[in-house]
């Protein structure tokens, strides 16, 4: 009794935990319903496989270990389709998200399943451990509440840095030097057109992003990183461009000594406040990270700046 008791506790918390970190946002992925469907079966999957797996071992049934590493498998297989679906769909994007952008969602929905299978295995591991000395119902309440805490604490060590967290996000002047359009002293692009450059000065809103230590720098550097930003400034804002106008297509220049960045945009809602908060929520891809300073090269470079 016990053991049953342990299993739909633990696969329904696994479960749980699984909806709880499934939701469209401005990304608009995954799309719902289907993309609902498939990632929560896949979510129960992970649960139910997480909660037999301690009951099985008790009862010296090893071949349970097979069936964890077979649904490893499986689970990367995820990772795989999501990778292949995100890329068919980027030629639809007008702001691309990139393909760093793309394997960090890849990457966020595989391990997504083995949270939701850790969250299992953990409130299964109470449940099993508080019946031995407990009466079954406080078994089970001490896993509910093992499987909550799990699911929060899970879910927080998920969230990573923000582009905020790296850099002060400031509004920035919009002028041109002849032809080229500059966001402060960074060059952005030539822009032939009277039209184009009347409209950039009257609704286009200038940004500066500036690095706060040698490890931000390099890691706003990445090229993956600052199409992710533009991506992201898109989706929330909207840009006043359609296919084939390059005027208006929202671009980031990097300074190359400060390391700072410059964008000029045209947004569909001209709010700068709402901008300079877009990007600062803009998270930070794992592909780009950099930490120089954890290298001696790297704390003899900066130590040595003029």
């Amino acid at each position: 009794m016990e053991a049953i008791a342990s299993i739909v506790t633990a696969s329904a918390l696994g479960f749980f935990a699984r909806l709880y970190m499934l939701r469209t946002d401005y990304r608009q992925y995954p799309s719902y319903p289907q993309g609902y469907v498939i990632h929560l079966s896949l979510g129960l999957i992970a649960s139910l496989l997480g909660a037999v797996a301690v009951p099985a071992l008790l009862m010296k049934d090893y071949t349970a270990a097979t069936f964890l590493a077979l649904a490893a498998t499986q689970f990367r297989e995820v990772r795989k389709i999501e990778r292949e679906t995100l890329s068919n769909l980027e030629p639809m994007e007008l702001i691309p998200r990139g393909n760093a952008y793309i394997e960090g969602i890849a990457r966020v929905f595989e391990a997504r399943n083995y949270l939701a299978g850790g969250t299992a295995l953990l409130t299964s591991i109470v449940v099993l451990g508080l019946g031995k000395y407990w009466s079954l119902i406080i078994a089970v309440m001490g896993g509910i509440v093992t499987g909550l805490g799990c699911m929060w604490l899970l879910n927080r060590m998920m969230l990573g840095p923000k582009v905020g967290d790296l850099s002060h996000v400031r509004a920035a002047q919009i002028r041109f030097d002849g032809p080229l359009l500059m966001v402060e002293d960074i060059v952005i692009m030539n822009v032939g057109l009277e039209a184009a450059r009347k409209q950039l000065l009257q609704e286009g809103i200038g940004v500066l992003v500036e690095p706060k230590d040698p490890d931000s720098k390099a890691t706003l550097a990445n090229l993956g990183q600052r199409q992710a930003i533009l991506h992201d400034v898109s989706s929330l804002l909207g840009v006043k461009m359609d296919v084939g106008e390059p005027e208006f297509v929202p671009l980031l220049r990097r300074h190359p000594v400060t390391g700072a960045l410059g964008m000029a945009i045209v947004p569909a809602e001209k709010n700068t406040a709402a901008l300079l908060e877009a990007i600062r929520r803009t998270p930070v891809l794992e592909a780009s990270i950099r930490k120089p300073l954890a290298s001696r090269a790297g704390r003899l470079a900066d130590t040595h700046r003029e």
